[in-house]
This record gives structure tokens, sequence and C-alpha cells, in this order.
């Protein structure tokens, strides 16, 4: 069946508060050596994406104005040097942008099949989360099954789905934050052995009481700003701290250095967007099949909060930025 000339977007009209965001026609794309087309049928939402709607995040040149990282559907076209798929395939996939309209481009290197049992919109919630994540996790974290982690943002998409890695790699002691005691209770109910609600109590007094000093192996960071500091205290000799998002809006912050040092702590950092295909593909190669097998078993399902079609953008993003849901926000087209 012949593709259309034309496909509904979500385009941004300049930087700034939802509104900013408007439905548009654009030209259906065609993929280029190693890309295919995917006729998209949900795309997840994200932080990343209030990011960039805002101004804060600028994206690689040629997306800026289309947001969306991720996205699930069906392989309409495929370029030269592709074949790891076929035309009909349904598929998931992350992308630097341009998840919020009918039709998307994909380096193929970047797509990933459907696990068994899921539709569309779980689907549609795996890709940045789960690279991010592994990326975060296991990369950079280097944690391994058996060690105490710790998580903020419990109950974001990331802090489920980091949380429901972790349990499924091993026995290893969970905490996580969260910004209300309902938050708290549906992360605890992931397998977390204690959620601190942080704005009525200390998440160090609590874990040093929980886990005594010194205790966490490896901690994941969303917020950095004032608690990294707050982090360092909790780290275990030889603890890792990984910062993957900037929710405090401090760039600059404070780290003893000293406990660097005597301690044997690594900090480091992840953000996709900007790394290259080739590396995305090693991170796919590496998750793949560890992760892939335990979405297929049900193990993992991706906690979703609320869907929204296409034309509500701006109602998600509102939502979003409320930061009351628990788990994924989705669009459909």
């Amino acid at each position: 069946m012949p593709l259309p000339a034309e496909m509904t977007v979500i385009e941004m009209n300049g930087f700034g508060p939802a509104e900013v965001m408007r439905e548009a026609k654009r030209p259906v794309p065609k993929p280029v050596a190693g890309e295919v087309l995917i006729k998209v049928a949900a795309a997840g939402i994200n932080r990343v994406d209030v990011l960039q709607r805002s101004g804060a995040y600028r994206p690689p040149y040629g997306v800026w104005d289309v947001p969306g990282v991720e996205l699930a559907g069906e392989i309409v076209a495929m370029g030269p040097g592709t074949g790891r798929f076929k035309v009909g395939d349904q598929v998931c996939a992350l992308v630097i942008g341009g998840a919020y309209a009918e039709y998307c481009t994909v380096p193929e290197a970047q797509v990933l099949r459907l696990p068994k049992g899921y539709d569309m919109v779980r689907a549609a919630c795996l890709p940045e989360t789960l690279f991010t994540v592994w990326a975060g996790v296991m990369w950079q974290g280097r944690y391994k099954g058996g060690e105490s982690l710790l998580v903020h943002g419990g109950s974001s998409g990331i802090g489920t789905t980091t949380i429901q890695l972790a349990r499924a790699l091993g026995n290893g002691t969970i905490y996580a934050t969260a910004g209300n005691d309902a938050k708290c209770r549906a992360v605890e109910k992931l397998g977390v052995k204690r959620c601190i609600n942080y704005k009525t109590e200390d998440f160090v007094a609590v874990v040093n009481e929980l886990a005594g000093e010194r205790a966490i192996d490896v901690i994941l960071d969303m917020v950095i700003g004032p608690y990294v500091p707050r982090n360092q205290s909790l780290l275990a000799d030889d603890g890792r701290l990984v910062f993957i998002g900037l929710m405090s809006g401090q760039r600059e912050v404070t780290i003893n250095g000293s406990w660097v040092m005597m301690r044997r702590h690594t900090i480091s950092g992840v953000s996709l967007r900007g790394q290259s295909i080739e590396r995305k593909d090693a991170l796919r190669r590496d998750m793949e099949p560890v992760v892939w097998p335990l979405l297929d078993r049900g193990e993992m399902p991706p906690i979703i909060d609320t869907v929204y079609p296409l034309r509500d953008a701006v109602k998600a993003h509102k939502f979003l930025e409320t930061s009351e849901h628990i788990g994924k926000l989705v669009l459909t087209l």
C-alpha cells in the first residue's frame, strides 16, 4: 500500500510552556542508508521532551521542533543497508527526536522487536527507559545482583524500571525516594525495602538507620544539585554515584574529593541523546539478550500512569510537569 505524502506531527512553535506545541502537517520522511521508516502507533513521553520544549536541552540539529525519543509501531519502508527486520514487523525504537508523529525514520541499530504479549502502548514505554537504565545502572554503575541500590525518583518511568531490573538480576536491597506517601507505597510494592518521602523525611537519616552508614553500593540520581554530597555520604567503599538527570536545575555541585580517593568512589553520568549510533547499537546488543527474555516471560512490566491521544500532547506535558504520575505517560496515534 503506498505511503501518504503528508503526516500529522506535534511541532513546537518555539520554546516555552506546553502551549508552544501544536498539530501540524509535514512530509512523510524517507529512510536513508541504515534507517527504517516506522508508522508510529504509540510514543512514550519523557522528561527530556519537556526540557527540549522549554529550551533547556537542545537536541541535535534538525530534530528540535518535533519532540519524542521513543516509539512503537510497524516498519513500512527500509533504507539501503538494513536487514535485521522486514516491512510489516512490529517494533519499538529509540530515536533522537520526532516520535510525536505518524511516521518516523530510525537507525535500524536502535530498533527492537516487541516482547511477547506486548501491545504498542506497553512497547512504547521501553526504549528510552531501558537504554538509559542499562547505560546508567549496568555500564556506569557496574551494578551486580545482590548489591545495595538507592534510586531517586523511584516512581518515575526510569525509577520503576530500575527497581524492576535490579530485582530481576538479584536479591540486593533497594531503597528509593519519591514525592508523596502514595507514590512511596506504590514503589514499595515493586520490591523496595523502603521508599522515603523526600518532602517529609531525610533520606540520608532513614537509609543510615536501616542499612548502616556507608552501606549503599550504587545510587541513581536524577536530581543532582544539593543531593550530591548527601548521596556521597551514603556510598560504601567502591560505591558508584550515577547522574541521569538535572531536576534540581543546579549544574555546579560540591563533591568531597577526599572521599573519592579514600573510599574509592566513582562518580559518572549518562546522557543518551548525543551518543553515536554505534554506541547505542553496543548498548542494545548488551542489553537485549538479558532484558528481552525477562520481558518475554512477563517480568518487569512497564508501569503506565496515563495514555493520551496525540492531539492531547499539551495536556500530557502539563501533567508530567506536576510530577504526580507513577510510571510512564504515553501518546497514541
